[in-house]
């Protein structure tokens, strides 16, 4: 029944899926880290104004779903105003802004459990709130949110699947495809997917549970 079936050509086209899963989860990732760290820290800031603006924003996102925002900026741009982006563009979008709100909460906490005492230490000891920032807080808050942070590319990467639902061809809708054509396949093809995520995914886990157990 599967003796034509071509194992290397579709096992080929699974590879590349997963590297479109890849390509956009890193590149959502990387903008995730960058809007993330700024929002935690105007998260933190004293004004109230800017805190309840950053506060609306990660409660909107938290409680949107991605599929939602997805089909939003794929169709509903379209329809709406007649805006039309590529679907991997609104992908690394939409991700980013998931990842920003996520990544900005995980930052946030990370300043938040820091002693208050040693920001005030360090500015009676003549550092300026800058310093204070770059020498102490920075650090201890870059170990302690690692963990975290390991937790999100995975969870990310996961979440990516959700593109083939506009269209993009990462791993999943590779996957349909080749099922679509050879039905019989479609166990083995879901093991193989299953498989591809897990090795996306597996080490990622190791080394948040590393970096939890770190001292």
């Amino acid at each position: 029944m599967g003796a034509d079936f071509p194992w290397l050509a579709y096992g080929w086209r699974l590879l590349q899926g997963a590297g479109v899963t890849l390509a956009i989860s890193l590149a959502a990732m990387l903008v995730s880290l960058a809007g993330g760290v700024l929002l935690g820290v105007l998260m933190t800031l004293p004004n109230r104004f800017l805190r309840f603006l950053c506060r609306a924003y990660l409660e909107f996102i938290r409680f949107m779903p991605v599929l939602v925002l997805l089909y939003i900026f794929y169709f509903g741009l379209a329809a709406w105003f007649g805006w039309h982006w590529q679907a991997y563009s609104v992908c690394i979008l939409v991700f980013s802004l998931w990842g920003i709100a996520e990544m900005g909460d995980l930052v946030r906490g990370a300043l938040v459990s820091i002693d208050p005492h040693q920001r005030e230490t360090a500015l009676a000891i003549g550092l300026s709130p800058a310093q204070v920032f770059r020498y102490v807080l920075l650090p201890q808050s870059v170990r302690r949110v690692l963990p975290g942070v390991v937790n999100l590319l995975t969870r990310m990467i996961k979440t990516t699947a959700l593109a083939a639902l506009i269209g993009v061809v990462d791993v999943v809708k590779v996957a349909q495809q080749v099922i679509e054509l050879h039905p019989w396949a479609s166990y083995w093809i879901y093991g193989i997917l299953f498989m591809l995520y897990f090795l996306l995914c597996y080490p990622l886990s190791l080394l948040a549970a590393r970096l939890e157990r770190t001292p």
